[in-house]
């Protein structure tokens, strides 16, 4: 941190002691995964300077922001529509999870069997570390899978601005009437918070302001089919992950700008890794920051990342919502429309999503794909199976990981990583 922001994150209650400790083992985890890449985009610099605000700089934007009148909204999803947010000129940030924190705490509200993320998001707010959860006029949680639906029951407990927000299961005619209906109860709740009626006019700046967001991370992304890769794997998730903490115009700004770059590497066959480098479709469960294990053992066993099928990553960013609308009608929608497009795992049957990892290995050129899951997140581990299934029938290879946020299976991941590459190659 460029300043000393202790006394911010007294006020904002955080246990000083704990978080000076999650702060020095994540800027050790940040030196030796990020820092230690060679051939960086020179781009990569604003995204560590991010990183290394996130705690401090940021929060104080955040702050600044509410004593101007404007409020703060955490979510843990990207079913929560961004678009109505920004109508009502609030901002939406995303909350801490990705890293195992306070765990006999939690443990003493949740099952041990509990998926690492909820687990992680109850530790964070248990162990009073994380400055965005403690910022926020109101939290969103979203009923995708049952033990999130669960859990906000408890963190309901600790959360008192907490907004429960339904999703549907199917891809039904049904479930996008209950999606709507969702959403237009959201678009009320945020109203009703910041006292801002959100019209048509509204509506449209705060697509455009989002899919501006979305048009650069889809940028970044097509670039990645060059070979040799013109960024690292890590450091494209580290893009995709600052895209739910930064300003949306000044984080569009910065990707453009790193992609700028990236196209001069593509014209002079420059790479971070040699041309012919086994490429990597990742696949699976979020990666919220500062979860890099994965993503750090395939690239530095011999792999290179060319893309996510992931809510950080592509599944989250590829749609954009259709700004043509003139009625708030029509608008809304086009936010359920785009939305409902999301294929997460908690649908049933989910065809899309298969079709989607197929389309992607093929866009990329990826020689593999790797599924990654969460203990204990059922509709991932499950959909796994199925996602191995049909991907083997097209002879398409792939290897099934299951893990958690802890270090203790690093050597175990890396001897079946190395292996797969090695078949690749």
């Amino acid at each position: 941190m460029t300043e000393d922001w202790r006394v911010m994150w007294e006020e904002l209650g955080l246990d000083l002691a704990a978080h000076d400790d999650l702060l020095e083992v994540l800027g050790k985890s940040y030196r030796e995964i990020y820092l230690e890449q060679e051939n960086r985009p020179q781009g990569m610099g604003y995204f560590d300077f991010v990183m290394r605000e996130v705690h401090g700089l940021r929060i104080k934007e955040l702050l600044n922001e509410k004593k101007a009148g404007r409020k703060i909204i955490g979510s843990f999803c990207v079913f929560v529509p961004e678009e109505i947010v920004r109508a009502a000129d609030a901002t939406l940030v995303g909350l801490c999870s990705g890293a195992e924190f306070a765990t006999e705490e939690v443990e003493k509200v949740l099952p041990r069997n509990t998926c690492a993320l909820i687990k992680s998001a109850f530790g964070f707010k248990l162990g009073r570390v994380c400055p965005f959860i403690e910022s926020a006029d109101m939290i969103v949680g979203e009923n995708t899978c049952d033990g999130k639906k669960k859990s906000y029951e408890i963190l309901h407990q600790l959360v008192p601005n907490l907004y429960v927000m339904d999703l549907p299961q199917t891809k039904s005619q049904e479930g996008r009437r209950l999606l709507k209906a969702e959403y237009l109860h959201f678009k009320r709740a945020v109203e009703d918070l910041t006292g801002v009626g959100i019209d048509a006019q509204r509506l449209k700046k705060g697509i455009e302001t989002v899919n501006r967001k979305r048009k650069a991370i889809q940028r970044l992304s097509s670039l990645r089919k060059a070979d040799p890769a013109p960024i690292s794997g890590l450091d494209a998730l580290l893009a995709n992950q600052v895209s739910f903490y930064d300003d949306p115009k000044r984080f569009a700004d910065s990707v453009d700008k790193i992609s700028n770059e990236l196209e001069g590497r593509i014209a002079k066959g420059e790479g971070v890794f040699p041309k012919g480098t086994p490429r990597i479709l990742l696949s699976g469960c979020p990666m919220a920051v500062p979860n890099w294990k994965l993503p750090w053992i395939i690239e530095t066993s011999g792999g290179v990342i060319v893309g996510e099928e992931s809510c950080v990553g592509e599944r989250g960013m590829r749609n954009l919502t259709d700004a043509r609308g003139s009625t708030e009608e029509e608008l809304i929608e086009a936010i359920v429309d785009r939305y409902f497009q999301v294929d997460c795992a908690i649908f049933t049957p989910n065809p899309e999503r298969l079709d989607h990892i197929r389309e992607m290995f093929r866009a990329y050129d990826a020689d593999g794909v790797i599924h990654y899951g969460l203990q204990f997140c059922q509709p991932y581990s499950i959909e796994s199976m199925l996602v191995e299934k049909a991907l083997e029938a097209e002879n398409i290879p792939i290897l099934r990981i299951e893990t958690d946020y802890g270090m203790e299976d690093v050597g175990q991941l890396r001897t079946r990583v190395e292996a797969f590459l090695e078949l690749l190659k």
